[in-house]
This record gives structure tokens, sequence and C-alpha cells, in this order.
């Protein structure tokens, strides 16, 4: 049970440190939704979708003026497109559904133009993967992920490869708006089927009909907390993320509990993800500071992110029983306003991300990289990423920004929660002949667990 004393706490969280819920992501199955022809399907799929969905973001409203929580997106994630356009493979006519489902219920996103090809690609599959770059830069709300790889498969090099140029046309097709249709596409390992957080969402075929998740932010609200204990020993660092996840997790509970009543839906997840804006007082950077670092990038980076990943989960989870999706810190660069000051001043390098990937709670997120990178260049850095998901047995992704026409210095604007981002050096060495191998790269020996 959640207690009036836990509610005020959160509400002053609220008023003074940029607490929110993220998001309300409704997940819905579109797996009935296949007709007797492309066309029927589509309107299948709009009509599940707003039907299913209608409520949801007049609900988000109404809460949030209960509780006074702002939350600050609502959105929705479906099935793999994927798969439901399996049979008629008209995937960019359901796209143009998708879009057109959203902007009819209001919400801020759709997520679930999606496809699981970490051990292989289907012919339907290839389809789908060749429509991409058209789909999302003729949509507004559509986002796409694509899943290249497991622990349990190993990497799809072949896929891997696609994925390169897919970002290159991407950035491309989106040019005259600083290729933002990249910024709605992410490229996973390890992909999870509750994640509420975009561009990765998509609602999993282990999920039931319609799922409420909710997504949960927090970064001013632990580092005002983390000011209180300046000076002292790292384990009383830990306690006290800690119980500040604690209490922001259990906001999220009594959100989902309260939206899943309102709307007759099941209660899926809370994610406890500390996503940060670029607002001031709302950036994990600025965390990793006030625990000692003279600047994030710097030696030492990884440990502190490592120490509050690691807090973050293990208050979270003693606050509710259904904590998933992701749940841990984020580094987007170009969302956090202290990550954008470090990588403009030299600090904060792409090679420096990488390692810090291997202990957050996703990976290379939001970085925007010279418009000239090459496609093979952006295949070789999803590969690097995949493999340390892989072996980590842990999430990793990719959300790199090739802005067309963008060198290093130069910056790139989204607004909103997309933010800025500085264009960052990539290495110019090739890796050309290691992309264009393809095949497939084993899963590790570890597993093999059954």
């Amino acid at each position: 049970m959640i207690n009036k004393t836990e509610i005020l706490e959160t509400i002053n969280m609220i008023r003074e440190h940029h607490l929110d819920i993220r998001t309300i992501t409704m997940g819905v199955s579109l797996l009935d939704c296949v007709g007797k022809d492309g066309s029927a399907t589509a309107k299948k799929v709009y009509e599940k979708v707003v039907s299913s969905a209608k409520d949801l973001v007049a609900t988000g409203r109404k809460i949030s003026a209960m509780y006074g929580i702002p939350i600050v997106n609502k959105r929705v994630s479906v099935t793999p497109i994927s798969l439901v356009g399996a049979t008629h493979r008209n995937y960019h006519e359901l796209a143009l559904a998708l879009d057109k489902s959203a902007k009819e219920i209001g919400v801020d996103f759709i997520g679930g133009f999606s496809a699981l090809v970490h051990k292989g690609i289907t012919d339907y599959e290839q389809e789908f993967l060749n429509a991409i770059p058209k789909a999302l830069a003729s949509t507004d709300k559509v986002c796409s992920s694509v899943n290249v790889a497991s622990t349990r498969a190993g990497i799809n090099m072949d896929a891997v490869k696609q994925m390169g140029k897919t970002i290159k046309d991407l950035a491309l097709l989106t040019k005259d708006n600083n290729s933002i249709g990249c910024a709605k596409f992410v490229v996973f390992a390890n992909a999870v089927e509750d994640n509420p957080f975009m561009a990765g969402a998509f609602h999993g075929v282990g999920e039931g009909d319609n799922i409420i998740n909710v997504g949960v932010s927090g970064p001013g609200v632990v580092k005002t907390a983390l000011e209180k204990v300046r000076g002292k020993d790292l384990g009383e660092v830990c306690e006290v993320i800690k119980k500040t996840a604690f209490r922001v997790t259990r906001a999220g509970q009594l959100v989902a509990q309260t939206a899943c009543k309102m709307l007759g839906k099941e209660f899926g997840i809370v994610d406890l993800s500390l996503a940060p804006t670029p607002a001031m007082g709302d950036s994990v950077a600025h965390i990793l500071e006030e625990i000692g670092l003279s600047t994030v990038g710097g030696p030492g980076t990884t440990a502190v992110l490592a120490l509050l990943n690691d807090a973050v989960k293990k208050g979270g989870i003693m606050a509710s029983s259904h904590v998933g999706g992701l749940s841990g810190a984020f580094i987007p660069v170009s969302e956090d306003i202290g990550m954008i000051n470090s990588a403009k001043s030299g600090a904060l390098t792409l090679e420096k991300l990488e390692a810090m990937t291997a202990v957050c709670s996703v990976g290379l997120d939001m970085i925007a990289i010279p418009g000239d990178t090459s496609a093979e260049t952006i295949s070789a850095i999803i590969a690097d990423e995949a493999s340390i998901g892989v072996i980590n047995n842990k999430t990793t992704a990719v959300r790199l920004i090739p802005a067309f026409g963008k060198k290093v210095g130069d910056e790139i604007v989204f607004g909103g929660l997309l933010g800025s981002a500085p264009i960052m050096p990539v290495s110019a060495l090739d890796a050309s002949e290691f992309i264009n191998r393809g095949g497939r790269i084993p899963a590790p020996l570890h597993s093999n667990r059954n």
C-alpha cells in the first residue's frame, strides 16, 4: 500500500526538484488485426489503436490534476509491425495508419514500427527493413526500432550492416529538419518487451491485449538529495540514492495503478529510469558530478555511473513488485544539459560514452555525428554496442544522428525533450572490410544456461 506520507514527500519533489512521470505508455496488441488485404489490415490497426487508447490522454490529465504530478508524455506502443504486416507487406500503409491513429487520440508518439531480427531475416522482415526510412520520413509520431542481437542468439551482422545504411537514408530523407528521422529510430541488442520509452517501445508478443506501463524520471530529485551528504563516503551516497529511488518509484506505482483503474486496463511495469531533459536541474551528468567528478567524461565517470545505476535499481525494486522496462540511468547526449556541455568542451567523447554504456541502462543515445560518416562506420559502432549488450547480458542500443551537411563543431537543435546536440567527432579509421563480411557473430558461451 502507498501511504499519505509518501505522497506528500513526493509532491515536494515535484514542486522543488523536477520530478515527473515521464510517460504513461499503453501497449496495444495488434495480432488480431490482420485483414483480407493490406487496406483492411491498416483499417483494423487504426481502429484498434483508437478504440483502445482513446481515453489515454484525458486520463493522464485527470491523474496529473488529481495528484499534482506532471505527466509529460502519453504514448502508445504496438505489436512489432513487421509481424502484423507479414501477410500483405503493406508496411508504409501501416505506418500511415499508426500516425493517423496517434494524431486522432492525441498521444505524443506511437512506437512499435519494429522488427526482431537478431537471429535471421525473413523475406517479409527484409521488406519491412527496406520500408523504415520512407515510413519515418513521411510520418510525424511513428517511432521505430530493430533488435539485431541477443545474448542467446549472438549478433546478426547482416542486419547490423543494413542498419548503418538505414540511418544514413533517414538522415538524407529528413535533412531539412536536422535529420530528425534518426531521432525516431533505435537499434537494439536484447530489446525488452515492456519498455515505455521512445523510440524503442514496442508491445511484446508475450504481453496481454492492453497494458499500462509507466516511466518515471527524477534526476533533479536525486541530485538534491545528494547535496545533503557532501563529504560522506560512497556507502552513504548509495543509501541516499536508494531511498530517493524508492520514493520516486512509489509515485510511479501510484500513477500506474490509478491509470489502470480508470482505463480498465492491466498494469504492466514501472520503469524507473533517470531520463534527463535539457532543463537546468534535470541532468544525470550533474548527479555524477555531485558525487565527485570534476567533469563528466573524465576518469572515474564509468565507476560513478555504475554506482548510480545499481543504487537506482535497488531502490526501485524495493518499491514495486513490477519494476521493468530499462530502469536505471539514461545518458542521451542531446537531452542532458550536463552531457551537452561536456561534449562541447571535449571532455566527453564517443569512446568514453561507449565505455559508460557497459554500466548504464541503454546505450549510445541521441548522439549527433558528422553527416558524412559512412554507413559502414555507423554499422561498426552498432556492432561494438551490441557486443557490450550480448556479452554482459543487458540491453544496449544505438540512436545516432549523422546530421546531413553538418561537421564537427556544428550544433543541431530539435527543441523540447529532444534538446540540442553538438556534432561529435567519429574515428576516421575504416571498418568496411569487417562489416561487409556479414554473417552472424555467435552467442557467447555463457548464453547456454538451460
